[in-house]
């Protein structure tokens, strides 16, 4: 694969446009980025099964994926600065959907304890994807009524 690692500027700038982390500073964002891994995955890897436990939460960097849940096909496509997981790294729970690679991938990683131990480590971050989860759930909850 052909895909390059991220400066850490780099990562900063991506984890910027990532809702979950849209309030944080630049230091917040700076030690996120510290704490993700870099990972390569090849064309027709599956990220996440719907159903199966879940500790990681992904920010694509490069490449394409596929969203699909139970059999109604796919339902999105994940580009450069989309991310999934989120859910499971706060509870840990099942996912809820599959997710696999449409193309060769550049992934940011944050895993369940390295998010464990940002949150002990800078409680403001705590707050500030609190806040987003509750706004995306109040998207949801609209969308659902209407």
């Amino acid at each position: 694969m052909a895909l390059r690692r991220k400066s850490k500027d780099a990562k900063v700038e991506l984890l910027r446009g990532v809702s979950l982390f849209s309030a944080c500073s630049k230091s917040e964002l700076s030690r996120i980025a510290s704490l993700a891994d870099e990972i390569e995955v090849e064309k027709g890897s599956v990220l996440t099964r719907e159903g199966d436990p879940g500790r990681e939460f992904f920010v694509v960097a490069e490449g394409q994926a596929r969203v699909t849940v139970g059999d109604r096909g796919r339902l999105a496509q994940l580009g450069p600065g989309a991310s999934f997981g989120e859910m499971s790294l706060l509870d840990q729970g099942p996912r809820s959907a599959t997710v696999e690679a449409e193309t060769d991938m550049y992934l940011l990683v944050l895993d369940a304890r390295s998010f464990s131990s940002l949150l002990q480590d800078v409680p403001s971050v705590a707050r500030k994807v609190l806040v987003a989860m509750a706004s995306r759930l109040r998207i949801a909850e609209r969308e659902a009524t209407h």
